[in-house]
């Protein structure tokens, strides 16, 4: 990298009273789950659905049966009915009366609130560490920005939602402030399921890692306007690109 010393009370993005408009009673088939950790299996049913829920892979509108995940994932049935339980305290998914249980669908008005809180708290963390970052973790950065870009490169997605959040996490660690890193935790976890969509399109280009670099330029170079000025800009042009693709969707 070429850096030149240049000049989210818990909020909810879901609507859980809102009407669901397009149905469908025919479920994607989950791989099965493996069991080989300490966690209580209704916790490892939990995880499972909720990544699969935050990734698409269960699409919003999409019927949850009890009988069928259980046999897709190889348990019984009272572990996925405590997981489905614990998704619906969440707001991933709601429980009709006679109906069944249905994945959410996600507001766009409460996501576009939860972003321009992001704008702030992302600037701030970035102006933070640009001033109180250590060299280790300095290099743990610069690392994670190379790994990224294979990411990017190599158009896997999944990788590029893994590592991007790698990525801010050393930021927000560097910028020594524990309650803004519990504050962005839960913002972020917010909008995750419009990460996939969101870095889908924006990794066909070149902007995407562009714009990390200016960010840890800033950090490296202790500019902090500079930092909370190009980290601010990431996340505003994140909560465009959201915006319009969640618009195009419903057209």
């Amino acid at each position: 990298m070429n850096c030149g010393s240049k000049k989210l009370l818990r909020m909810s993005y879901l609507q859980r009273q809102s009407r669901i408009n397009t149905r469908s009673d025919l479920m994607k088939e989950l791989d099965k789950l493996s069991l080989e950790n300490y966690k209580p299996l209704r916790e490892i049913v939990f995880e499972h659905l909720r990544e699969a829920i935050i990734t698409g892979e269960i699409e919003p509108g999409e019927r949850l049966m009890e009988i069928q995940l259980a046999e897709n994932l190889g348990v019984s049935r009272t572990p996925v009915r405590e997981a489905i339980r614990k998704l619906e305290l969440e707001g991933l998914v709601i429980m009709e009366p006679r109906k069944g249980v249905y994945v959410s669908e996600v507001s766009i008005t409460d996501v576009k609130e939860v972003l321009e809180i992001r704008v702030s708290l992302e600037g701030l963390g970035a102006y933070l560490a640009a001033e109180r970052i250590k060299d280790d973790e300095l290099q743990e950065l610069l690392k994670k920005h190379e790994e990224l870009n294979k990411s990017i490169k190599d158009r896997d997605v999944s990788g590029i939602v893994r590592k991007d959040t790698e990525l801010h996490n050393i930021i927000f660690k560097a910028a020594k402030n524990d309650t803004l890193v519990d504050l962005i935790d839960g913002l972020m976890e917010q909008v995750k399921r419009f990460r996939v969509s969101y870095v889908s399109g924006h990794h066909k280009s070149s902007d995407l890692a562009k714009e990390h670099e200016k960010i840890i330029c800033a950090i490296k170079n202790r500019n902090k306007e500079a930092a909370k000025k190009y980290a601010e800009e990431h996340i505003e042009i994140a909560k465009k690109y959201i915006v319009s693709d969640y618009n195009r969707e419903k057209l």
